[in-house]
């Protein structure tokens, strides 16, 4: 009996402490739970990773990419989906022939040569020359302008500008300026167009040649050139028909 009192004076004595610990231990509890989320999903565990852009040139250490041009890395799918370059396809398939037959008609005839570099100055010069000698006979003038081009080679070429005419004109062989009376060239040709800049019809002669070559054509060395909007040199375009002629 004695110890039982001794016993209820203890734990009166620490009653306070012992619920002070439970306080204490009941609200790390409330606080543990209210930290601790309930379980996440998977996109909160792994949220979605964007796929990097390629770097620039810049990023790289090269020359920056310029702007408003597309970048040069491109997916296997892009590749796969992308049509061939320009410049693998056929060039013959780039000009239209027609098969003519020219006939030769009376002309006055100006003879020249010069560099290529020079031909959309001594051509329209020629021409003029040839205008101005019409006029100054009276001859009428049948048809558009014609420059033949009788040798040609890397460097240079000779030609002859013409200019068509009603008719010949009688008793006379040559006029001023060192124009003659002459005719255009005749026989088999076939026509082919350019209609652009001057100085781009070398393109145009380049795929006339592939068309040649694929064809499997002999041609002779005389070609004409027909300008049928007027050919001043300086103009940004102008409309031209090619006759190759055949052998």
């Amino acid at each position: 009996m004695d110890e039982q009192p001794g016993l209820i004076d203890s734990l009166r004595r620490y009653w306070l402490v012992l619920a002070i610990f439970v306080v204490i231990g009941a609200t790390a509890a409330v606080v543990m739970m209210r930290k601790v989320p309930s379980t996440p999903d998977a996109k909160a565990v792994n949220p979605p990773v964007e796929a990097a852009a390629p770097p620039s040139k810049g990023e790289t250490g090269g020359e920056p990419a310029a702007a408003g041009k597309s970048t040069e890395t491109k997916s296997a799918e892009d590749k796969a989906v992308s049509p061939p370059a320009a410049q693998s396809e056929n060039p013959a398939a780039s000009v239209m022939s027609q098969a003519v037959v020219v006939e030769a008609r009376p002309a006055i005839v100006f003879k020249g040569e010069g560099k290529w570099d020079e031909a959309e100055k001594l051509i329209p010069e020629a021409l003029a020359k040839l205008k101005a000698a019409a006029a100054k006979a009276g001859l009428p003038v049948n048809g558009r302008p014609v420059t033949v081009f009788t040798k040609t080679d890397d460097t240079g070429f000779s030609f002859e500008a013409m200019l068509p005419l009603a008719a010949a004109p009688e008793g006379k062989g040559k006029l001023a300026d060192g124009v003659e009376v002459g005719a255009s060239p005749s026989g088999k040709a076939l026509k082919f167009q350019h209609r652009g800049s001057y100085d781009e019809i070398e393109a145009t002669y380049e795929a006339i040649a592939a068309y040649l070559d694929e064809k499997g054509l002999d041609t002779k060395d005389l070609i004409v050139e027909e300008y049928l909007s007027d050919f001043k040199g300086d103009d940004a375009t102008v409309d031209v028909d090619i006759y190759v002629f055949l052998k």
